[in-house]
């Protein structure tokens, strides 16, 4: 339901199924490892305040490895005082809540928390977001400087972090991404089959009825539906507890991202001048797809973990 709803968004607008996304992964984490007050609380807070969570993960020292921090975590009685800088954080400004992880007092581990917008010492600094794509998102700098957290928004046990972040995180992000990136490729193949079928010659031959065009469409339409399809499984394997079902979640999305790519130049291809000139939303979506193949775990770490996985290694 998680993949199927942020694709459902994505297929409208990629960056509303991404901040929806986060969101649903974040509010995960709290029902499956939070305090029975801390889930009575933010689910109180969520359905009827329309309250919206985030996660601030990536650090610039550590990029894509986002499982690891360089944030200082200082005892204060009963408050943990967080500070450093978090990068690229999602719905930055927008979201009540930000799952931060920070280190543990438990040596060489990580701890989750809670923090609220409001912290004292909580910062977000906006002009150093400046998206290729994905411009709604939002996702710049969180600035904390000694923000003060209390003891009762840590996620969980002292440093469960790492757990939460391979147990919950991991497999609910991942395949929420391969969901999204595979709505934002059904929305390229519906604009584009759109305009071939609107646009007309003076002669009154349409696009659609040029075979090149009808070559670049199915190709389109094969990449889509293959990313479609590879996310529908990946998500009933997970469902049905299989054991190869992280192998395929990581396949499922590395599959999305490389998808859309090459149908968003697909697509260029049959809009022609007007995709390029921003006459319609293709050139948006050309952009909005290059996000992917970066966005921690990028690509890269994904195929590794991937070949890790089907081998049976520790994929850290």
């Amino acid at each position: 339901e998680h993949v199927e709803v942020c694709r459902a968004f994505a297929k409208s607008d990629a960056t509303t199924g991404l901040c929806y996304m986060m969101h649903n992964v974040a509010l995960t984490v709290v029902l499956s490892r939070g305090s029975e007050e801390m889930k009575q609380r933010i689910v109180k807070e969520v359905v009827e305040e329309r309250k919206l969570l985030a996660l601030a993960y990536s650090e610039l020292g550590t990029g894509t490895h986002f499982y690891i921090s360089d944030l200082k975590a200082e005892n204060d009685g009963d408050k943990k005082l967080l500070s450093g800088v978090k990068s690229m954080v999602t719905s930055a400004e927008q979201a009540s809540y930000y799952l931060v992880l920070a280190p543990s007092d438990v040596e060489g581990a990580i701890d989750n928390w809670l923090v609220p917008l409001e912290t004292p010492g909580l910062k977000f600094e906006q002009n150093t977001w400046h998206g290729l794509g994905m411009r709604g998102n939002v996702s710049c700098q969180m600035h904390l400087n000694k923000a003060a957290v209390s003891v009762n928004n840590r996620i969980g046990e002292e440093g469960a972090g790492q757990e939460h972040v391979f147990n919950v995180v991991a497999p609910f992000f991942i395949a929420g991404l391969a969901g999204v990136y595979s709505g934002l490729g059904e929305h390229m193949l519906e604009v584009s089959i759109a305009h071939a079928k609107e646009r007309k010659y003076t002669s009154g031959t349409s696009l659609a009825e040029i075979e090149t065009v009808q070559i670049h469409l199915a190709k389109m339409y094969n990449l889509v539906n293959s990313s479609v399809c590879t996310a529908k499984e990946a998500t009933r394997s997970a469902a049905a507890g299989e054991a190869d079902a992280l192998a395929k979640i990581l396949s499922a999305r590395v599959i999305a991202c490389e998808m859309v790519i090459e149908a968003g130049r697909l697509g260029m291809r049959v809009g022609g001048g007007k995709a390029y000139n921003k006459v319609g939303s293709m050139e948006r979506l050309l952009r909005d797809a290059y996000a992917g193949q970066i966005m921690a775990p990028s690509a890269d770490v994904l195929t590794v973990w991937l070949g890790k996985a089907i081998t049976g290694l520790p994929l850290v």
